[in-house]
């Protein structure tokens, strides 16, 4: 750091300047670039105090880049920007698990703060990261994390600090809500959709992270764990992907007023937390079932303050990039005024999380059956010999000698429900069974 003086709240006419170390510089790391180098008098003027980008990991450092950086200031070594003494903050956006993780805790080591976009090292590692940075004094910020540029995570740790938070449900994972969201508009399949979404930019080469739950996982453990006050190990999360969505699951919804939805719910039960991220039929009635396209959305209801509804882009270079700056902002103040570490971790241990068999809910069944009578009559026995009772029931026209059945479900455990599906797959009746589809409450 490279000032005249800082004293108490005044600051001198020559402010300090603050240098930035990057660890990548690809999407997220491009969108921030910008808006420091092009917000660069107002954000100096807003913390008093300047910054620098003084150093630049990436892979190839003669790569084109959708920023103009000076090219001495790029390396290959990520571990060359932590230990540079001219770096006082470390923003790192090249995501993985390591050398990621080394990176930042060697910065904390060092006393640095740091600044991070990466949900999946957060979820997996960030524990220990919170650890080390209020053993050492260290600021971690994290916003840029969960939902793109929807300031979800300050909300959660300050202007809801006070608040007995029940439920966070969202939609956390722009990829997956574009394919449904284009499902349902243009009546395209799985497949073709989701190469669109790669096409536009929506989806990597390998999109399973999104597909299959694994990316909104992340994302609601580090939620989940601000809002309930617990660490949450993201393997006890229960998640189901979208893999499995057929076009004809997504008319059925539209018919009966729903829309499908990638959802991640936390709430806490009976002092228990119930952790899940699967597709839900939602009712056209919720807040949730308008938000389409790449766009995310989190819904958090509280003792005070009832439902509050977060809305806006949870993607893309510009607005998480506009969350790792604001992130940096507030890590340079910390350093300016001398109040680093204000907001530590203070999430305790060992949650009871309740076993996803017990969780209770509406479920939606779709299966193909033989067109003759007494079928029904046949199913519905299965359905209430364990105790799930039918809501309504839906027959398409038959085609040959096969019809297909849509029910949904009253309330019923998880376990109950899979079991009445399994022994219904065993019906000489019944020709296929998909698997059952959560139904959110309005």
């Amino acid at each position: 750091m490279r000032h005249n003086s800082v004293g108490g709240s005044k600051v001198s006419q020559s402010p300090p300047v603050l240098g930035l170390g990057f660890l990548g510089m690809g999407t997220v790391g491009c969108g921030a670039a910008r808006i420091l180098l092009s917000h660069h008098d107002v954000i100096a003027h807003r913390i008093r105090c300047g910054l620098k980008i003084v150093q630049v990991a990436v892979r190839n450092p003669n790569k084109e880049r959708a920023v103009s950086l000076p090219k001495a200031i790029y390396t290959t070594d990520p571990f060359a920007v932590v230990n540079n003494p001219a770096v006082d903050i470390v923003v790192e956006v090249m995501g993985g698990l390591e050398p990621a993780y080394q990176c930042l805790m060697t910065a904390i080591q060092l006393g640095k703060s740091v600044v991070t976009a990466n949900k999946e090292l957060l979820a997996k590692k960030g524990s220990a990261l919170l650890d080390a940075a209020r053993e050492r004094g260290a600021d971690v910020f994290f916003e840029g994390s969960v939902a793109g540029g929807i300031p979800i995570i300050t909300a959660l740790k300050q202007s809801l600090a006070g608040e007995k938070i029940h439920r966070i449900v969202g939609i956390l994972n722009g990829t997956t809500n574009f394919i449904l969201t284009r499902m349902a508009r243009d009546h395209q399949g799985f497949a073709e959709t989701l190469r669109e979404a790669q096409e536009k930019g929506f989806a990597e080469a390998d999109p399973s992270d999104d597909v299959e739950g694994r990316d909104a996982a992340y994302k609601l453990a580090i939620i989940s764990a601000i809002a309930f006050g617990f660490r949450i190990a993201v393997d006890r999360i229960h998640r189901e992907g979208i893999t499995n969505i057929e076009l004809a699951d997504v008319r059925y919804a539209e018919e009966l007023g729903y829309s499908i939805k990638l959802i991640a719910s936390a709430r806490k039960h009976n002092g228990q937390l119930e952790l899940r991220v699967h597709p839900a039929l939602v009712p056209k009635t919720h807040p949730l079932a308008s938000v389409s396209d790449n766009y995310n959305a989190v819904l958090v209801e509280g003792e005070n303050v009832g439902r509050l509804m977060f809305y806006g882009q949870g993607a893309g270079g510009a607005p998480t990039g506009n969350s790792v700056v604001a992130d940096i902002m507030d890590a340079a103040r910390n350093i300016v005024y001398g109040s680093r570490a204000r907001i530590v971790c203070t999430c305790r241990p060992n949650p009871k999380i309740r076993p996803i068999d017990e969780v209770e809910s509406r479920f939606c069944m779709r299966m193909d059956v033989l067109d003759r009578p007494g079928v029904l009559a046949k199913i519905a026995s299965v359905f209430a010999h364990h105790n799930v009772s039918i809501s309504s029931v839906v027959q398409r026209e038959s085609h040959g000698d096969t019809a297909e059945i849509v029910w949904i479900t009253h309330p019923a455990p998880y376990a109950s429900v899979k079991k009445a599906l399994a022994e219904i797959s065993d019906l000489d009746v019944v020709s296929r069974v998909r698997p059952a589809l959560w139904v959110e409450p309005d």
